[in-house]
C-alpha cells in the first residue's frame, strides 16, 4: 500500500431503508458501537426505491463507494418486493461499472435488520477497509487531471 493510500479516507454514501437498515444504524449509534465516520447516510423508504442512476450520481460526484442496505432478508422487505428489485438492479449495475472500468466492489448491497447495529457497524468497517485497498474513485482522479 502506497503512502498516499495510507492517508486516503474514503467517502461512502449509504442508502439505508427506513424500516430496517436505518434503524440498525440508529441502534449502532445509541449503543455506541464504534465504526468509521466515512459514511454519509441517506434514508430512503425502501431499498427498491433506489434507482441505479442515484448510485452513479454519487460516484460521479466524488463518492469512493456506495452502500445500499435493505431489510434483513430479501423476502423480509416491508414493501414485499423492494429488496428483490434492489438486488436485480445492483447486480446489473455492477456489470455496467465493470464495463466502464470502475471496480464493482465500490458498490455494496447488504441486508441489515433493525436489531443488527453490530452488523451495520461491521459492514461499514469492512467497506471502508475494502475501499481503502481500492484507492480513490477513478472518476475523481480523472477530474484532477
Amino acid at each position: 500500500m502506497s503512502e498516499a493510500q495510507k492517508d486516503f479516507e474514503p467517502k461512502i454514501v449509504g442508502f439505508l431503508c427506513n424500516w430496517c437498515a436505518y434503524a440498525g444504524a440508529d441502534l449502532a449509534g445509541v449503543s455506541r458501537i464504534q465504526y468509521p465516520p466515512n459514511i454519509r447516510v441517506i434514508r430512503v423508504m425502501c431499498s427498491g426505491r433506489i434507482d441505479p442512476a442515484f448510485i452513479l450520481e454519487a460516484l460521479k460526484n466524488g463518492a469512493d463507494g456506495v452502500l445500499l442496505a435493505g431489510c434483513h432478508l430479501p423476502s423480509d422487505c416491508h414493501y414485499l418486493s423492494g429488496n428483490f428489485k434492489a438486488l436485480r438492479r445492483v447486480t446489473l449495475l455492477k456489470r455496467v461499472l465493470k464495463d466502464f472500468g470502475i471496480e464493482p466492489e465500490r458498490v455494496r448491497l447488504e441486508w441489515v435488520s433493525a436489531s443488527e447495529g453490530d452488523k451495520f457497524a461491521a459492514v461499514v468497517r469492512d467497506m471502508v477497509e475494502q475501499i481503502k485497498k481500492l484507492g480513490p474513485n477513478p472518476l475523481k482522479m480523472e477530474e484532477r487531471k
